[in-house]
């Protein structure tokens, strides 16, 4: 068992381990997977060298913003995975989906009470900021929460950066001596750990576990008081679901990844984002997929840490374009998250960028629409409508269209307040990888974090603006725009905002 760096560590509860406590929990919370997860290193490290067995609790609650069988059924899919894989082992597993808003209520404290320490999740993912609150007020039980989130720890910068050029230099000269900690590929192969015999009946009558049917069946979900108005689409989650999407795509696309990622057309993205946010695909893993094709070693590092964007890894140009996506952007975004626990309001936006925003209120708009039009992929921009459409039904918009999507909201509604609400409400609603710290760079990039300043213009001021005209010209978009640019019966969902538990 791999012994997890200390910097990735963090006490939430301050006691020693109870001799009395019947197991260590492990609340899964945010690092939803049984491989490439530092907690769950730290967890059965901690139940050997305790001689107690291991509990792995795992949740889903029904009562979180924008709580969807979209949503859901991405979290059912890796407990029913889950369930399946540690049946085959001495570690004890608890799937509880909650049946009714607050049925939980009361279980992490409950299972707490029996355990002689808990480890959960450190990660600024959705709402897990609370439930680090919640488990830092558990009383009578050591706690620590364990990062799994990135290559660099989430407490390796001390400070917040606000552009990618500043975080690639600082990467530069830290992550080298970060790069030999990685999480155990395969942490329950032969393990040599007590079995659980039985939780507590009190604990089993008051809040049952969910079935093995339950948790298999695609039909479940429909039984659950959420927003069955946004549908599960064909996407399955999972690390077996993750792993195999890795795979095809670094055998398949990773090669031509410099000039297909931005054409619709090319289908050149690697689409590993919805595994990522529910934690369900390690980016330890997808960095390690990456290398063994490259035939890399850290020998071939760049001894200059100049926050240059290629040539710093020695690898190939596509590889080094993927792992600027994968390190540099999605980790400046989890570390901004982190270190910035409010940063998804829209005064978190840089002042230059509020400012001229702001300036540009006043100027006139050609066209303005409310949230139900752009949820309904009603306006007058058949290109903005087809990356609409595709957020609806399959759940993502290509990565190059999302950045126009983003500024044709900002462009189309009368004050930027206005557009980050429509832009946060359609793709924490409809976006499978939405609700995260990299989906919120994304947008907040719209309105100009992360970014500089550019030649002023009506509407947007200095921030950075797009057209579809030039996005037509620039990307390859025939095919997309064949799928998805009519309107064909059933083609949208009609956003109903009561849909909203």
């Amino acid at each position: 068992m791999r012994k997890v760096p200390a910097i990735r560590i963090r006490q939430l509860v301050d006691a020693p381990p109870r001799a009395e406590g019947s197991f260590v929990l492990y609340w899964m919370t945010a690092t939803r997977r049984l491989e490439w997860n530092f907690a769950l290193d730290h967890a059965l490290h901690l139940a050997k060298s305790l001689g107690k067995p291991l509990l792995i609790f795992e949740a889903v609650s029904v009562a979180y913003p924008w709580a969807s069988d979209r949503h859901h059924q991405a979290l059912l899919d890796g407990m029913g995975e889950h369930r399946e894989a540690l049946s085959h082992t001495s570690v004890a597993y608890y799937p509880y989906v909650e049946r009714r808003r607050g049925s939980g209520r009361g279980l992490l404290s409950s299972l707490a009470a029996s355990a002689c320490f808990v480890v959960t999740d450190d990660s600024p993912v959705f709402l897990n900021g609370r439930l680090l609150q919640a488990a830092g007020r558990l009383e009578g039980v050591g706690v620590q929460a364990v990062d799994s989130c990135g290559l660099l720890p989430l407490r390796a910068a001390e400070r917040t950066f606000t552009a990618a050029y500043h975080f690639r230099r600082f990467l530069h000269k830290s992550l080298p001596e970060h790069l030999g900690d990685a999480p155990s590929r395969a942490p329950l192969s032969q393990l040599d750990l007590l079995k659980l015999a039985s939780l507590p009946e009190p604990i089993l009558d008051r809040w049952s576990p969910a079935s093995a049917a339950e948790l298999e069946s695609r039909d479940f979900v429909s039984t659950l008081p959420i927003d069955h108005s946004v549908a599960a689409t064909s996407w399955v989650g999972g690390a077996a679901a993750g792993r195999a999407a890795l795979n095809g795509f670094v055998r398949d696309r990773l090669p031509r990844y410099f000039e297909d990622r931005n054409h619709p057309d090319r289908d050149g993205a690697s689409g590993l984002s919805p595994w990522l946010h529910y934690g369900h695909l390690s980016s330890h893993e997808v960095f390690q997929a990456v290398i063994d094709a490259e035939g890399w070693s850290p020998l071939r590092l760049s001894e200059k840490a100049d926050g240059r964007r290629n040539g710093w890894w020695g690898m190939s140009e596509p590889a080094e374009a993927f792992l600027d996506q994968l390190i540099t952007w999605r980790e400046l975004g989890y570390g901004y998250s982190a270190h910035q626990p409010d940063g998804a309001r829209y005064e978190a936006l840089p002042e230059w960028a509020r400012n001229t925003l702001e300036d540009h209120v006043a100027d006139r708009r050609e066209y303005t629409y409310s949230l139900g039009k752009f949820a309904g992929a009603e306006t007058h921009d058949d290109l903005w409508n087809a990356a609409q459409r595709q957020l609806v039904q399959e759940g993502r918009i290509h990565n190059y269209l999302r950045m126009l999507w983003g500024k044709k909201i900002l462009e189309w509604t009368e004050h930027p307040r206005e557009a980050l609400d429509v832009m946060i409400e359609l793709n924490n609603r409809y976006a499978i990888d939405g609700r995260d710290p990299n989906s919120d760079s994304g947008i907040f990039w719209v309105m100009g974090r992360f970014d500089r300043g550019w030649p002023e213009r009506p509407v947007f001021g200095k921030v950075r603006s797009m057209t579809s005209k030039s996005t037509r010209r620039k990307v390859d978009l025939e095919q997309y725009l064949a799928k998805w640019a009519d309107r064909r019966p059933g083609a949208h969902a009609a956003y109903d905002p009561r849909g909203r538990p």
